[in-house]
């Protein structure tokens, strides 16, 4: 069995030293341990995992009540358990409602403290089991979210699961598109911080003369126009996990007081006096050459060493070429369901075509090509000549069927503009199908990627007849 801990805050010295004796021994496999200041034992939990605390609702440096919040706010699934005078039980009462899970009054009676310290242990057990499970679960279904079997992504889905259980800073690199901060999530989520949310910071997105502030907050009357106090996103995160999306563009003078907020472990506002201790683990992204930024004088070596404790590489879309397949089939589903339209299937062509393609934008560009061709193309499947169509939809088609120009289309709703210009394509693609094939259903299906059903599906929409387009018989003279 494993040993649990118990965290017993109290200002009174000699009590707690003789509690810590009796429970020592009478708690067999509990390790106990004291705190007579509250900001040491707030320490405390920051840093060190506790199955139970007991709490003195009187202290003088700090209310119980607040100092049960913070409590919660740092473990919210830790088991506190009150210790009050008995004038002062109404108060123990209010403290059950605000998350406490018993009280002892004091002075403590040595065997009902022993009995209510051993039911709040047993719940907290079964209260990590729970989550334990929980988080089997949630790491199953968060893994998920990610798609492709490829040596690269094994190699990732392992990373992401062995960083999930440290606290290590992570560096995320990888080109534009390959899902960084989808990365991020996933360690965070799959954590012992997830019960946080985590909370994101887009450095090139945010005025540097706003950055600061946004990222280690300000007092009222530090800059014009601080009207009021702010709580910078460190402090938001603490606790938690902050993710520096795109960390490269971060200004150099920022990029000092990050050192520093890395190396300390607290942050002072702007216009504060103090400095605030802080718990939160870094996540950091970037597409750019870190290592050329230095030599460039652009991004300090220290900051870089700091939050570069582990590596972590997406892999561009080249890299994966064989996963491009169930990425799109996924994808096609997903906008599918979205859009509220049928599934629709891409023929093997296709895929061998997207397979060859290069994909500067990665999955991101990917995403949309797919959206555009579900949106676009209207036949149950997608083959190559239709991806040349969304991809051009002007070439050939200044002049639709009824002689309406280009203006005139873009200038209709959107759906009733789409359908006139792919009832275009289709007519003049069929019309040109069966003139090259003498109007032979089979030899048109081979040369444009379709079955027959198709051809023939499309004939009846649009009205054409293909004897129309069959080569008269020849008759000797």
């Amino acid at each position: 069995m494993l040993k649990q801990h118990l965290l017993i805050i109290d200002d009174e010295e000699d009590m707690l030293q003789g509690l810590k004796r009796v429970l020592s021994y009478e708690l067999d496999g509990t390790d106990v341990t004291v705190s007579s200041n509250p900001l040491e034992a707030l320490e405390l939990i920051r840093k060190h995992h506790f199955d139970l605390v007991l709490l003195d609702i009187r202290m003088p440096e700090m209310d119980g009540m607040e100092m049960l919040s913070e409590i919660r706010r740092l473990d919210h699934w830790v088991t506190v358990i009150m210790m009050t005078a008995y004038g002062s039980i109404e108060t123990a009462v209010e403290a059950i409602k605000r998350g406490a899970y018993d009280f002892v009054v004091k002075p403590c009676d040595i065997p009902d403290l022993l009995r209510i310290l051993k039911k709040g242990l047993e719940r907290n057990e079964l209260i990590r089991e729970n989550l334990n499970l929980r988080a089997k679960i949630n790491e199953k279904s968060i893994l998920e979210r990610f798609v492709g079997q490829t040596m690269p992504m094994r190699r990732l889905y392992d990373t992401i699961q062995t960083l999930a259980h440290t606290d290590y800073a992570v560096l995320i690199r990888g080109q534009s598109g390959t899902g960084k901060e989808l990365v991020a999530k996933a360690i965070h989520n799959l954590s012992k911080r997830r019960s946080r949310p985590l909370l994101a910071v887009n450095c090139p997105a945010i005025p540097e003369h706003l950055l600061e502030s946004e990222l280690f907050g300000h007092k009222k009357g530090a800059f014009t126009g601080a009207d009021s106090d702010q709580v910078g996103l460190f402090e938001q995160a603490d606790g938690s996990s902050l993710l520096l999306d795109e960390i490269g563009d971060l200004p150099l003078s920022l990029q000092t007081k990050l050192l520093r907020v890395l190396q300390e472990q607290e942050i002072r506002p702007l216009g504060g006096a103090k400095s605030k201790k802080i718990n939160v683990r870094i996540l950091a992204s970037t597409n750019q050459n870190l290592e050329k930024k230095i030599r460039d004088h652009q991004f300090r070596e220290d900051l870089l060493y700091r939050l570069n404790v582990v590596t972590v590489h997406t892999p561009a879309l080249h890299e994966i070429r064989e996963d491009i397949p169930l990425l799109v089939e996924h994808l096609s589903n997903k906008f599918s369901t979205e859009l509220g339209i049928p599934a629709k299937r891409f023929s093997m062509a296709t895929m061998e075509e997207l397979m060859r393609r290069t994909w500067p934008g990665n999955v991101r560009e990917l995403q949309n090509f797919v959206r555009r061709m579900l949106l676009f193309c209207n036949e149950e499947e997608i083959h190559p000549v239709h991806m040349h169509t969304v991809e051009h939809p002007n070439s050939g088609m200044e002049r639709d069927a009824a002689g309406v120009s280009a203006t005139d289309v873009e200038m209709k709703p959107y759906m009733q503009a789409r359908q006139s210009v792919l009832d275009h394509f289709t007519r003049e693609y069929v019309q040109d199908l069966l003139s090259r094939t003498g109007g032979n259903i089979s030899k048109a299906a081979k040369l444009a990627g379709l079955s027959r059903v198709a051809i023939q599906k499309i004939l009846r929409r649009t009205g054409i007849r293909m004897e129309d387009y069959r080569h008269p018989k020849q008759h000797p003279h």
